[in-house]
């Protein structure tokens, strides 16, 4: 749902590392600041991106393209997470696969399986129980 937007964000925002700027040599994603990297936006200069600039880019590229202001809650933030942190193409297949909220979760986390990428595994793992959490809560 639409107001559901900020908080998603929120969420996205505290694994995706807030305003820190880095350039991690192992993340094929390169220099990245709130999230948003400069293989994803080669035109942008992600040294300086505003938090502003960057909530634009979540609202139109991530949130609208999956369509989260329809597909209620908790498939907005879920589908919303797993498109930052997998791709949009990912996200719309685990919600079409998944039978409910629960089983896209373990979706995400086969693929991460799958992905096999010891470095950033445990955080993966982490920030998926944490949206559990956080959905549970809701």
């Amino acid at each position: 749902m639409k107001e559901n937007f900020e908080t998603s964000l929120k969420f996205v925002l505290t694994w995706e590392g807030g305003d820190k700027y880095t350039e991690d040599p192992k993340d094929p994603g390169g220099a990245t600041k709130f999230g948003i990297s400069q293989k994803a936006y080669p035109g942008l200069n992600i040294k300086d991106l505003t938090l502003e600039q960057a909530k634009a880019i979540y609202k139109k590229d991530y949130w609208d393209k999956c369509g989260c202001d329809v597909i209620g809650t908790p498939m907005d933030i879920i589908t919303f997470d797993t498109a930052v942190n997998m791709g949009i193409t990912t996200a719309l297949r685990f919600k079409e696969k998944a039978t409910d909220w629960q089983d896209y979760l373990m979706l995400r986390i086969a693929k991460y399986n799958d992905i096999n990428n010891p470095k950033f595994l445990r955080g993966w793992l982490n920030r998926v129980l944490n949206l559990y959490k956080t959905v549970k809560r809701g």
